[in-house]
């Protein structure tokens, strides 16, 4: 296959990030990053700007190997619109270490909705985003949650942080868990007290919506070690602790700052969850339970990955 003649992008991840310094406890899960490619087996959608730079699951897993990561939710990326076959391959490769969250069209077939679940996922993502296409309404993604509701999945909405407050209403309404993507995508300069994270706050405050403390490096305006961003997170896990779950973001796409170290992103969650019970539950305890792992597998208990 002859390669695209539209640019090609340069990676957005650090081929080697520093050793973090904060060592995570046995099980810890990374529920937010993504496989791009390889383009030569899984081709990027017709219509981007941009090929983007592969970040193959053998990266992932190496990735995650380095860190003292053992479980992962893969986020099937818009890049490869809704075939998920990328992803799909890196959950039948990760022996059932990880989980995956689907990019599908509201009118998904049944059958198609099973097949995916039985090979590891376990959600729907839906982008509400100025740079991210929009599949559907809120309206008619939160009427498709009954639908997922038969397969045990739940909904990830990622939101532009001035749609918080409308978003909600319908959010509240959700047959099934809403999982927030990257703490509502707030800008960490405007402070604790801005709209957005008020509006972010009150919608936590229904049991059935989850949170992601991930995106330090995408809220902040001070660029690494984050100090403006952490707050955030850490006021979500010290108020909704059972709620709130981490990822790393990888490849980090899309990024418009420096690119993230991922051993710093790391270290971060001393700050974020700074009690061992809260790294527990935010690291291990909550994603054990909300994505369904099997068991509490180990790194050392993971079938070996084939390359």
């Amino acid at each position: 296959m002859a390669e695209p003649s539209i640019p090609q992008l340069a990676p957005t991840h650090m081929a080697q990030p520093t050793q973090p310094k904060l060592k995570l406890p046995p099980g810890s899960t990374d529920t937010h990053f993504h496989i791009f490619g390889p383009g030569r087996r899984f081709p990027y959608r017709a219509d981007l700007k941009a090929t983007p730079a592969d970040a193959p699951k053998e990266a992932l897993f190496a990735l995650h190997e380095f860190l003292g990561i053992d479980h992962g939710v893969i986020v099937h990326t818009a890049s490869h619109g809704t075939d998920n076959s990328a992803t799909e391959e890196a959950l039948i490769a990760s022996g059932g270490a990880y989980r995956g969250v689907a990019l599908v069209p509201i009118d998904v077939p049944d059958g198609e909705l099973r097949r995916l679940n039985a090979a590891g996922f376990r959600g729907a993502r839906f982008h509400y985003m100025g740079h991210l296409a929009k599949a559907a309404t809120i309206d008619e993604v939160i009427a498709f949650g009954k639908r997922l509701a038969k397969v045990g999945w739940h909904l990830q909405i990622h939101m532009a942080p001035e749609l918080i407050a409308e978003l909600s209403p319908a959010i509240k309404r959700s047959p099934v868990p809403v999982v927030i993507d990257h703490m509502g995508r707030v800008d960490a300069s405007l402070g604790l007290q801005q709209p957005a994270f008020q509006a972010l706050l009150r919608l936590m405050d229904d049991k059935n919506v989850w949170m992601k403390v991930s995106g330090a490096d995408r809220a902040t305006k001070l660029g690494p070690p984050y100090a403006d961003a952490v707050p955030f997170a850490k006021k979500l896990v010290a108020d909704f602790g059972d709620r709130c779950v981490w990822g790393t973001d990888w490849p980090h796409p899309n990024h418009q700052g420096p690119i993230p170290d991922d051993g710093v992103l790391v270290d971060i969650l001393a700050e974020i969850a700074p009690t061992p019970a809260q790294l527990q539950a935010l690291m291990v305890d909550n994603p054990m339970r909300f994505y369904q792992f099997a068991a509490p597998m180990t790194r050392a208990a993971t079938p070996e990955v084939k390359q």
